[in-house]
């Protein structure tokens, strides 16, 4: 089960930068880190999934932003599903807009990804470099960053579910181009959506460790020193 938000866990919806995307930040009190999520294909801020891992991050003071990538009208158009140009781009500008608001200004951030969310979150990690301190894939299609990927300067962690046979070959693919401190972890048992008995939850613990391992006070010694 995954840990949920105390009562000093604030919650707000937000509207976000001129296109106004709608957005839901929570801020743990003395939250020590931010994850923005970038949500696959088809999905949205309301993904179940990744808001079991927003929930577990809160848990342990980290807050947390799902944003929706498209605006209302872009969603009918299901090429900008698939438009990781795109959806970078918003991401990069959410991880600005963050930078400018003052409770979150000063956060280390980590990105998570999920299905070709992972690959806009991959491209937006090497576009803005020391600003991204930790990136998590899950059941991602980081292969759509191409060239980006040895440009990645965050550590990176890939998760896939152990069913999950073409996407695996494409982490695998992937994981050889990552240049940056990097993990490849298979759920065994797992399909592409983690909806296996104790799939969540593993995704949830290991993706806590990481961005625990890399977004804490200590982690920028830790990375200087690998």
């Amino acid at each position: 089960m995954s840990a949920q938000p105390d009562k000093s866990t604030t919650e707000r919806e937000m509207t976000i930068g001129p296109l106004q995307l709608r957005g839901d930040l929570r801020v743990p009190r003395d939250a020590w880190a931010l994850v923005i999520f970038a949500h696959g294909s088809g999905s949205s801020r309301f993904s179940v999934r990744n808001r079991m891992v927003a929930e577990a991050l809160n848990g342990r003071g980290i807050a947390t932003l799902l944003f929706d990538l498209l605006t209302r009208d872009e969603e009918d158009d299901r090429a900008n599903i698939f438009d990781i140009a795109l959806l970078t781009g918003r991401l990069i500008d959410v991880v600005r807009w963050a930078g400018d608001q003052g409770e979150l200004a000063a956060l280390p951030v980590g990105l998570f990804g999920a299905s070709t969310g992972a690959a806009a979150a991959l491209m937006a990690a090497a576009q803005l470099g020391s600003r991204i301190g930790a990136v998590v894939s899950r059941g991602g299609r980081p292969d759509l960053a191409g060239a980006s990927l040895s440009l990645v300067a965050a550590p990176t962690l890939l998760i896939v579910g152990g069913n999950d046979d073409v996407v695996i070959t494409l982490n695998e693919q992937a994981y050889v181009q990552l240049k940056a401190r990097k993990s490849l972890k298979i759920v065994p048992g797992a399909s592409h959506l983690f909806p296996e008995s104790g799939a969540m939850e593993t995704v949830i613990a290991l993706s806590a460790r990481w961005f625990a391992d890399w977004l804490a006070p200590h982690s920028h010694d830790k990375r200087t020193r690998a």
